[in-house]
């Protein structure tokens, strides 16, 4: 691009009249504005290119100054003694006096949580957060189970409602009559018996907030940890009263005492402690319902099972031959079946058969007619699939065998 209009060529010869110099002059004007027009456009594209790349150096730059920094490792404060602060390092435990200075001292108090340096100095206080692990075990959603959907078991239902339910419902029932609510509730039996299914639908029928886990997310590696969560989760219960705590699979934290005196088994009994205490120890519970459930009724430790922390020990058992029928008619109605079908005498046919089990019947039964291009279901394919099923169960007890 030339710097001046007097730098380019004439767009015409030297005979050419001065009416056509003129016309030619001004078509070459408006080329080299168009050109100059251009060529700005192409200044600040290149401008915005620019300043992009000045963002992402800036950002890349403060990214590897953090990188270079230090990691702040978390702590909790036990005690302020006037030589200093001793704190806890989280993880290995490791107690540490140190100084701070008069003004972060005055914020200060025991079981504050505190960011530390390498040299375990006091770099800044931390909100005092429940433990992520607990909030996660907050259900937002209600499960999409109703007490209709649970059949063969009807008795069980009512007791859970009477002790869950009713308190949360209706509390002044009890004060009217002068005593307590029934304050936790153990449901025990044989895998498949519809437990866990109960406690969805208590979530899904009171407003209260409902907190899910299992027995096995409170065992945990360091020494403290599996019983601060359990802390945790009965302080986001108190945070949210009226609250359902469900804890399934109990027995991994509740097995009986022994002598052992391996450092896993004794945090394993730690945190039963910490669990017997926030059930019926000093504090009072405040208005929180506790549902647990468990496969192993024999291994429970006594003390879990006194009244006051589980008032109501409910055994679910396998449906008798008319539960097995409410059962089938449950999980069977969605379900194109032949008008031969017969619950009744599937029922019979299906003995020792649990509610997850007649479950997976159906659905089983319902591969069959597809296998066979058929949009009906008969009988006869209820009765091949209570029989797969049975010798998938024989199978795997002689895999189990073998390898034992």
């Amino acid at each position: 691009m030339t710097d001046t209009v007097d730098n380019v060529d004439l767009p015409y010869d030297e005979d050419a009249s001065q009416q056509e110099k003129i016309e030619a002059l001004r078509e070459r004007l408006e080329v080299l504005e168009s050109q100059n027009e251009e060529m700005r456009d192409k200044l600040l594209d290149a401008n915005a290119e620019n300043n992009k790349y000045q963002q992402k150096l800036e950002r890349l730059t403060h990214e590897n100054k953090k990188l270079k920094q230090s990691p702040l490792f978390v702590a909790t404060v036990q005690e302020l003694t006037g030589e200093g602060v001793i704190i806890k390092q989280h993880g290995n435990n490791q107690e540490a006096l140190t100084e701070v200075t008069e003004e972060m001292r005055e914020d200060l108090e025991p079981d504050d949580r505190v960011a530390v340096n390498n040299s375990l100095s006091i770099v800044k206080s931390l909100d005092d957060e429940t433990d992520v692990r607990a909030r996660v075990m907050q259900v937002d959603e209600s499960p999409g189970v109703t007490y209709g959907e649970i059949g063969g078991i009807q008795e069980q239902i009512e007791e859970v409602r009477e002790t869950v339910e009713m308190p949360l419902k209706n509390p002044g029932m009890f004060d009217d009559v002068g005593i307590d609510p029934p304050s936790g509730v153990l449901l025990y039996g044989p895998p498949g018996t519809g437990k866990t299914m109960m406690a969805k639908a208590v979530a899904n029928q009171t407003d209260a907030t409902f907190i899910k886990m299992a027995g096995s997310e409170l065992v945990h590696k360091f020494i403290g940890e599996g019983a601060k969560l359990v802390r945790d989760l009965f302080d986001l219960a108190r945070q949210h009263e009226p609250a359902v705590i469900f804890i399934d699979e109990i027995d991994a934290i509740a097995a009986k005492r022994t002598e052992s005196k391996t450092s896993g088994d004794a945090e394993v009994q730690r945190t039963m402690m910490q669990l017997l205490s926030e059930m019926d120890g000093f504090e009072e519970r405040g208005d929180i319902r506790i549902i647990a459930a468990t496969n192993r009724f024999d291994m429970l430790d006594r003390a879990i099972l006194r009244p006051g922390r589980f008032d109501r020990l409910i055994e679910v058992p396998k449906p008798d031959a008319e539960g097995r029928e409410q059962i089938f008619q449950i999980h069977t109605r969605s379900m194109n079946l032949a008008e031969t079908v017969d619950f009744a005498s599937l029922a019979e046919e299906t003995t020792e058969a649990s509610g997850a089990d007649i479950k997976a019947i159906c659905t089983e039964a319902g591969m069959f007619a597809i296998r066979d291009d058929r949009t009906e279901v008969l009988e006869q394919d209820f009765v091949d699939a209570w029989e797969k099923i049975q010798q998938e169960e024989t199978d795997d007890e002689d895999v189990s065998r073998t390898f034992h």
